[in-house]
């Protein structure tokens, strides 16, 4: 089963909101029993749709520095590596990359923000720097709209029930078909082979 129905959405909708939530209260809610809600929560789990449980935290509230967006632009083949230094930093909280090789980093950073960003990222690596001091940020994850459905990594199209689910590079990925699913492989493998 591919989509998802109101039920999966009202679980998500309550995991979002306490993910540590008991899966016989999240039962009583939606009219099931405790083993099912965990029979779902699996299935979107192995979707891909749920990654991980986790705790939010402010950072802020925790660690001393400065609270700052960064925007950094960098050859697209440094891309992945500069944003694994950057996750892996422990004072950013959140990273972003768009379609145009940008990364963009809520962190709270310590000490002179500049000097320590340029010692976790190659400076001859960065083409465009700009950091803006925050005043506030809110992260209010949601599920959103009530309908849903995952689409093809590799074509873009909508995954039905004859969809493929695969881990590739560590990551589930979702396919509409076998052919979807060998062509996202054979690019994955040529572009791994050029690192």
């Amino acid at each position: 089963m591919r989509d998802l129905d109101e039920t999966d959405i009202e679980i998500l909708r309550m995991l979002v909101e306490d993910g540590r939530r008991p899966y016989r209260e999240i039962a009583d809610e939606v009219g099931l029993s405790a083993p099912a809600v965990s029979d779902r929560v699996q299935r979107l789990r192995d979707q891909g749709v749920i990654r991980r449980f986790t705790v939010a935290l402010d950072r802020e509230q925790l660690r001393e520095g400065t609270p700052v967006l960064v925007t950094l632009r960098v050859e697209p083949a440094q891309l992945d590596a500069v944003r694994t230094a950057l996750r892996d930093e422990e004072a950013v909280e959140h990273c972003f990359v768009t379609v145009d090789s940008r990364l963009v980093v809520k962190a709270n950073a310590p000490g002179d923000v500049r000097k320590w960003l340029l010692s976790v990222v190659d400076p001859a690596l960065v083409q465009e720097l700009d950091v803006a001091m925050l005043s506030r940020s809110e992260w209010t994850p949601s599920v959103g709209a009530t309908e849903f459905a995952l689409t093809c990594d590799e074509c873009g199209n909508t995954v039905t029930s004859e969809g493929v689910t695969a881990r590739i590079g560590g990551d589930v990925k979702q396919f509409c078909c076998r052919s979807c699913e060998a062509r996202y492989r054979d690019s994955y493998e040529e572009l791994a082979s050029d690192v």
